[in-house]
């Protein structure tokens, strides 16, 4: 298969009502966009989530690690490429680039994908999906920034926050929305984080599921200068995500 079919090129405008009060995106419309272009990617090729839902089989993020060097400002143009980098049976890897008006990449992203049932909510077996043909999609363009860490743990015993779940939360998957968790752990930071610095690195790890009316805690702790854990967990025992934010 030619390589040009493997990499999705999609582009956006950065909308006013979607950037902070600097007038850059902000991260949760920026990961909003990967995960859309995510589904197109996978729609145009036979594996998107329409296709799934018929076998009652759907997509979840599994995780998710951002770098930046800039963020698009309101009304600037920018595109996502994206691509698969490889498959395993119960998970796949899928990579990002993100370029601005003039076609510089001015930040990559890695995430990691499972297929799971919609009955049973456990993983199943990428590799029957149309025969494995998902294979034929493994790209070896380059993404060089790290994959999510694995050591995120939080000591803090008490929570810096807490929120219950609401309408606004919940996905078509009938859980809260991965991009909802962006926007409360970053709600974790007060607005002159924001005003003297800018993210450098974000990170998610997605655990486990929660759902309307659940009960959110959330423990952050500065584990090096400028670089935090976070942890979430719901209903005071079972840990959901977790996340480390890096500025700079």
């Amino acid at each position: 298969m030619m390589s040009e079919n493997k990499v999705g090129t999609y582009r956006f405008v950065a909308e006013p009502f979607h950037c902070d009060f600097s007038g850059k995106l902000t991260m949760s419309v920026l990961g909003n966009h990967l995960l859309n272009c995510a589904g197109f990617h996978a729609a145009d090729r036979g594996f998107g989530i329409a296709t799934l839902n018929e076998n009652h089989y759907t997509w979840v993020l599994s995780r998710l690690a951002v770098e930046l060097e800039n963020m698009p400002c309101q009304y600037e143009g920018f595109s996502i490429q994206t691509w698969v980098e490889n498959v395993y049976r119960l998970f796949t890897d899928r990579n990002f680039a993100i370029l601005d008006k003039e076609g510089k990449t001015v930040g990559y992203a890695r995430s990691v994908w499972a297929m799971i049932s919609m009955e049973t909510r456990k993983p199943a077996d990428l590799l029957t999906l149309h025969g494995g043909s998902i294979i034929d999609y493994v790209c070896d363009k380059k993404c060089p920034i790290s994959k999510p860490g694995r050591s995120i743990k939080v000591t803090e015993k008490a929570p810096v926050s807490e929120y219950q779940t609401r309408y606004s939360d919940i996905d078509i998957n009938g859980h809260v929305n991965s991009i909802k968790y962006i926007e409360h752990i970053l709600d974790l930071f007060p607005i002159e984080f924001f005003k003297e610095k800018r993210i450098k690195r974000f990170e998610m790890a997605y655990v486990a599921e929660s759902y309307y009316g659940d009960i959110l805690s959330f423990y952050r702790e500065e584990v090096e200068e400028k670089e935090y854990d976070i942890e979430v967990k719901k209903n005071g025992t079972d840990v959901v995500v977790r996340s480390k934010v890096i500025f700079i």
